[in-house]
């Protein structure tokens, strides 16, 4: 697969998150920030780490945004900055862009002035939490929009030595197994066939409608 090239703005730790983790899947990352210790912490980490102002229509043209695969707009807690930097993106001919906002409101200026996806680090943290407290079986869960879920759940005892066939979880609730993870998650069977048994220690990675996946516990 041919690598992507990313910006991401802003390096503090959700931004630093985003970018080690994009770089450590072989993939191009330039971070800027105008804080030179975080980007001096990144710079191994990281394609390039740059100092200068997102701010700024001037700085951001000399970094070609257009070449960008994807930009991810993760300034803190400078509101303000981080419209105004929206705003100059979408001028600029960004291809994609994720904004992190603090608030709905944020949020709505994000969409309003270019923003193709606006994600609320600390409220998606919180409902996964609420839902690992409610289901301990999650891992993980990732709503794909309003009424759709893709949920990693530690295997039910139930289902246990039972065949995707016999537990039949397509035709009773809708719920699609799209894979499985085994083996300490060091093996992934990716469209398991219906013939698969499910093995005590295994990791169900599912999609559904989220009020088929509440009658399961899985959300």
């Amino acid at each position: 697969m041919k690598a992507k090239q990313f910006l991401i703005i802003g390096a503090g730790r959700f931004g630093s998150s985003v970018a080690k983790t994009i770089y450590s899947l072989n993939h191009d990352v330039m971070v800027i920030d105008i804080n030179e210790d975080k980007l001096l912490e990144l710079s191994d980490s990281v394609t390039s780490a740059i100092k200068t102002d997102a701010s700024s229509e001037g700085c951001l043209k000399e970094l070609d945004i257009e070449t960008f695969d994807a930009v991810v707009l993760a300034i803190g807690d400078n509101i303000q900055a981080s419209i105004l930097s929206a705003i100059l993106l979408n001028e600029l001919g960004a291809k994609h862009i994720v904004a992190k906002a603090q608030t709905e409101l944020h949020g709505k200026v994000l969409a309003k002035v270019g923003a193709n996806k606006v994600i609320f680090p600390e409220q998606d943290i919180g409902q996964k939490l609420a839902h690992s407290l409610i289901a301990p079986t999650i891992i993980d869960m990732i709503e794909i929009s309003e009424d759709d879920s893709i949920v990693e759940v530690n295997v039910p005892e139930e289902m246990v030595d039972k065949s995707i066939k016999e537990i039949n979880l397509h035709a009773r609730y809708g719920i699609t197994i799209v894979a499985l993870r085994r083996d300490s998650g060091e093996k992934t069977i990716i469209s398991p066939v219906a013939e698969e048994i499910i093995q005590i220690d295994d990791i169900i990675i599912a999609i559904g409608k989220n009020t088929a996946l509440k009658k399961l516990e899985w959300i």
